[in-house]
Protein backbone atom coordinates (compact mmCIF):
# COMPACT_ATOMS: atom_id res chain seq x y z
CA UNK A 1 0.00 0.00 0.00
CA UNK A 2 1.06 3.54 -1.17
CA UNK A 3 0.66 5.54 2.30
CA UNK A 4 1.13 8.69 0.90
CA UNK A 5 -1.64 7.98 -1.81
CA UNK A 6 -5.61 8.99 -1.24
CA UNK A 7 -8.77 8.34 -2.90
CA UNK A 8 -11.57 10.42 -1.93
CA UNK A 9 -15.20 10.25 -2.92
CA UNK A 10 -17.80 12.67 -1.62
CA UNK A 11 -21.49 13.13 -1.83
CA UNK A 12 -23.26 16.48 -1.64
CA UNK A 13 -27.42 16.57 -2.02
CA UNK A 14 -28.32 20.22 -2.07
CA UNK A 15 -32.28 21.46 -2.80
CA UNK A 16 -30.83 23.81 -5.62
CA UNK A 17 -31.11 22.46 -9.77
CA UNK A 18 -28.36 21.62 -11.43
CA UNK A 19 -27.61 24.09 -13.62
CA UNK A 20 -27.45 26.07 -10.28
CA UNK A 21 -25.15 24.04 -8.50
CA UNK A 22 -22.60 23.71 -11.18
CA UNK A 23 -22.57 27.45 -12.02
CA UNK A 24 -21.35 27.66 -8.49
CA UNK A 25 -19.22 24.82 -8.48
CA UNK A 26 -17.12 26.01 -11.93
CA UNK A 27 -16.58 29.62 -10.53
CA UNK A 28 -13.70 28.41 -8.42
CA UNK A 29 -12.44 31.57 -8.03
CA UNK A 30 -15.40 32.28 -5.76
CA UNK A 31 -15.12 29.40 -3.52
CA UNK A 32 -13.73 31.36 -0.54
CA UNK A 33 -16.69 33.31 -0.16
CA UNK A 34 -18.37 30.53 0.39
CA UNK A 35 -15.90 27.33 1.67
CA UNK A 36 -14.18 28.35 4.73
CA UNK A 37 -11.07 25.61 4.14
CA UNK A 38 -9.88 27.69 0.71
CA UNK A 39 -8.47 30.15 1.86
CA UNK A 40 -7.18 31.81 -1.56
CA UNK A 41 -7.64 31.26 -4.92
CA UNK A 42 -5.76 32.74 -7.56
CA UNK A 43 -6.53 32.19 -11.61
CA UNK A 44 -3.19 31.94 -14.20
CA UNK A 45 -5.33 32.30 -16.96
CA UNK A 46 -8.56 30.71 -18.78
CA UNK A 47 -7.45 26.86 -17.98
CA UNK A 48 -5.44 27.21 -14.58
CA UNK A 49 -4.70 28.98 -11.09
CA UNK A 50 -3.73 27.97 -7.83
CA UNK A 51 -5.53 27.59 -4.77
CA UNK A 52 -4.40 28.05 -1.00
CA UNK A 53 -6.17 25.43 1.38
CA UNK A 54 -6.22 24.64 5.07
CA UNK A 55 -8.30 22.56 7.40
CA UNK A 56 -8.08 22.03 11.22
CA UNK A 57 -4.10 20.89 10.77
CA UNK A 58 -2.04 23.68 11.04
CA UNK A 59 -0.72 24.40 7.47
CA UNK A 60 -1.47 25.16 3.90
CA UNK A 61 -1.65 23.45 0.90
CA UNK A 62 -0.86 25.01 -1.82
CA UNK A 63 -2.25 23.36 -5.25
CA UNK A 64 -1.99 24.21 -9.33
CA UNK A 65 -4.89 23.07 -11.11
CA UNK A 66 -5.78 22.71 -14.62
CA UNK A 67 -8.71 22.12 -16.60
CA UNK A 68 -9.14 18.86 -17.79
CA UNK A 69 -12.88 18.85 -18.85
CA UNK A 70 -15.22 21.23 -18.38
CA UNK A 71 -18.90 20.01 -19.70
CA UNK A 72 -21.61 21.41 -18.64
CA UNK A 73 -24.27 19.28 -20.29
CA UNK A 74 -23.44 16.23 -18.41
CA UNK A 75 -22.21 18.33 -15.02
CA UNK A 76 -18.65 17.50 -15.20
CA UNK A 77 -16.02 19.83 -14.18
CA UNK A 78 -12.23 18.24 -13.84
CA UNK A 79 -8.93 19.15 -13.37
CA UNK A 80 -5.46 17.96 -12.97
CA UNK A 81 -3.87 18.99 -9.78
CA UNK A 82 0.24 19.71 -9.04
CA UNK A 83 2.39 21.52 -6.16
CA UNK A 84 1.46 19.97 -2.49
CA UNK A 85 -0.34 16.83 -4.30
CA UNK A 86 -0.65 15.30 -7.47
CA UNK A 87 -3.18 13.87 -9.01
CA UNK A 88 -6.89 15.34 -10.06
CA UNK A 89 -10.30 16.01 -9.03
CA UNK A 90 -13.78 15.58 -10.01
CA UNK A 91 -16.94 17.21 -9.83
CA UNK A 92 -20.06 15.79 -11.26
CA UNK A 93 -23.57 16.99 -10.79
CA UNK A 94 -26.65 15.57 -11.56
CA UNK A 95 -30.20 16.17 -10.97
CA UNK A 96 -31.57 14.21 -7.48
CA UNK A 97 -34.75 14.08 -6.28
CA UNK A 98 -36.37 17.61 -6.35
CA UNK A 99 -32.77 19.17 -6.52
CA UNK A 100 -29.47 17.84 -7.05
CA UNK A 101 -26.46 15.64 -6.01
CA UNK A 102 -22.84 16.70 -6.57
CA UNK A 103 -20.30 13.54 -6.15
CA UNK A 104 -16.70 15.46 -5.62
CA UNK A 105 -14.07 12.57 -6.79
CA UNK A 106 -10.40 12.94 -5.71
CA UNK A 107 -7.54 10.96 -6.56
CA UNK A 108 -3.83 12.36 -4.96
CA UNK A 109 -0.70 11.74 -4.51
CA UNK A 110 1.05 13.51 -1.39
CA UNK A 111 4.18 15.40 -2.34
CA UNK A 112 4.62 17.49 0.40
CA UNK A 113 7.81 16.50 2.62
CA UNK A 114 6.53 16.80 5.86
CA UNK A 115 3.11 14.82 5.09
CA UNK A 116 4.98 12.34 3.39
CA UNK A 117 7.35 11.43 6.40
CA UNK A 118 4.51 11.33 8.40
CA UNK A 119 2.42 8.97 5.80
CA UNK A 120 1.52 6.33 8.44
CA UNK A 121 0.64 7.66 11.67
CA UNK A 122 -0.82 11.08 10.02
CA UNK A 123 -3.12 8.88 7.77
CA UNK A 124 -6.49 9.03 9.86
CA UNK A 125 -5.31 12.43 10.95
CA UNK A 126 -5.33 13.86 7.39
CA UNK A 127 -8.43 11.78 6.11
CA UNK A 128 -10.69 13.38 8.95
CA UNK A 129 -9.15 16.42 7.90
CA UNK A 130 -10.31 15.99 4.52
CA UNK A 131 -13.81 15.01 5.78
CA UNK A 132 -14.33 17.83 7.94
CA UNK A 133 -12.97 20.22 5.22
CA UNK A 134 -15.72 18.70 2.86
CA UNK A 135 -18.23 18.85 5.29
CA UNK A 136 -17.68 22.58 5.95
CA UNK A 137 -18.19 22.70 1.85
CA UNK A 138 -21.24 21.45 1.79
CA UNK A 139 -22.78 23.41 4.34
CA UNK A 140 -21.05 26.89 2.77
CA UNK A 141 -22.82 25.72 -0.59
CA UNK A 142 -25.93 25.08 0.68
CA UNK A 143 -25.85 28.50 1.78
CA UNK A 144 -24.79 29.88 -1.19
CA UNK A 145 -27.21 28.31 -3.21
CA UNK A 146 -29.89 29.56 -0.67
CA UNK A 147 -28.43 33.39 -1.59
CA UNK A 148 -28.87 33.23 -5.45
Amino acid sequence: MDWNHYRFVSVWDVSAPPGAVYEVLEAAEEYPRWWPQVREVARADGASGTMRIRSVLPYDLVVTVRERRRDPAAGILEVDIGGDLDGWARWTVTAHGSGSRATYEQEVGVRRRSMRLLAVPGRPVFRANHALMMRAGHRGLVARLEGV
